[in-house]
């Protein structure tokens, strides 16, 4: 079915990626033997900075299009977007790995990782965090060994895959839903430090939700993205019918952040023209309500330019949420003050460009990407229908 060669194209682009990797290797080198204070700004006041903040809480988050995928496809039975689900897996995993090593970077005695596994918090909520996001992650690789093994041949193994497919289907979908409403929670505990318009019970609801609808979005960019570098029609329709998900969760998710700041008796504080409010209406204005609209418009929503731009807004917004509650929502409390090194950017542009480099590379010699006009099957594994590539 598939040979046993292995390619992957070197370009002026994927050479400057390279060299990224290489870099942001040595920096992480570095600090793993001098320590944090070595390459980062993080202090008593910021504990949790860029690594934290955007690689692993925005990381997560963006990774949310496996589990929504594999929800909508395989519990929903919604076998039209079979096409991107192979993709959204490969991203998913692949953003697991960046904010694992993340939260590894970010340990201050990195040489005792290995103590969660044995020593167990069960009080905590990081401690909840770790577990389910290391097991969601082997998880996800077992899933991807379906797909390894239709190159790399094994069929005791792929015949093994395929008997536990449905019970790693099942944690596929459950276990997301756990660690990304307990990054929420983290923040529930700081109802004295976490600016009001921010801080809610329902944080852990706001986390998970916000994580599903920006699935499709994702999907969306990464799924255009791939078919204009490979050449290739993006799958418009699918990504078409997607908004309406993301218009639909959405909605929801802003009706609910309201009642929930007038329950609270802060939603005035939303109009106080402090920097926290102003930075709280771009995000609602800007990154929720403008989204809306855009997915509600047939003209812009069936229009591939519209189906992206609208879906860029929903990933900027989300991300640009999660930088508001670790930054501007603690600022006002914490004192002091923390802006990333030069280190701490080069270690996280070297953590993502070794996952464009990763995602290329598995594009380009697994079944990743559906042959263009084929016929898609019904598939009992979680993302077992065969595309050829």
């Amino acid at each position: 079915m598939y040979g046993r060669n292995w390619s992957f194209r070197i370009t002026w682009f994927r050479i400057l990626l390279i060299i990224s990797v290489l870099i942001a290797a040595a920096a992480s080198l570095y600090r793993f033997i001098y320590g944090l204070g070595a390459v980062t700004n993080l202090n008593d006041q910021w504990p949790w900075g860029l690594w934290i903040g955007f690689d692993l809480l925005c990381g997560i988050a963006l990774a949310g299009g496996g589990f929504s995928t594999a929800l909508v496809v395989h519990v929903l039975h919604r076998d039209k977007y079979l096409p991107i689900a192979r993709a959204a897996l490969l991203t998913s995993l692949l953003g697991y790995i960046i904010s694992l090593a993340s939260l590894l970077l970010d340990i201050g005695r990195w040489f005792n990782f290995w103590r969660p596994f044995f020593y167990w918090g069960f009080h905590s909520v990081l401690f909840e965090v770790f577990w389910c996001i290391s097991i969601y992650t082997t998880i996800q690789v077992l899933e991807f060994g379906d797909i390894f093994f239709e190159k790399v041949k094994c069929p005791s193994l792929k015949k093994i895959l395929g008997y536990m497919m449905t019970p790693l289907l099942i944690l596929g979908i459950v276990l997301p839903t756990l660690h990304q409403s307990s990054l929420g929670s983290l923040f529930i505990v700081a109802v004295d430090k976490l600016y009001p318009l921010w801080w809610s019970m329902l944080l852990p609801f706001f986390f998970v939700w916000s994580a599903f609808f920006l699935g499709p979005a994702m999907v969306t960019i990464e799924g255009t993205i791939a078919s204009r570098a490979y050449g290739r029609d993006p799958e418009l329709p699918v990504f078409q019918s997607m908004t309406r998900i993301t218009m639909w969760m959405m909605i929801i998710y802003f009706i609910i952040k309201m009642i929930d700041l007038n329950y609270r008796g802060v939603f005035v504080m939303a109009f106080n023209g402090s920097h926290e409010s102003n930075m709280f209406l771009i995000e609602m204005i800007v990154f929720v309500l403008l989204p809306i609209f855009m997915y509600a418009i047939p003209s812009i929503r069936n229009k591939l330019w519209g189906v992206v731009t609208t879906s860029v807004l929903v990933v900027v917004g989300v991300v640009f949420n999660r930088m508001n509650v670790v930054f501007t929502g603690m600022a006002r409390s914490v004192g002091g003050s923390y802006f990333p090194s030069v280190w701490e950017f080069l270690i996280t542009l070297g953590m993502w460009s070794f996952l464009a480099l990763a995602y290329l590379f598995i594009v380009e010699n697994f079944a990743i990407l559906p042959k263009e006009g084929h016929a898609h099957s019904n598939s009992t594994a979680t993302y077992g229908t065969h595309f050829p590539a």
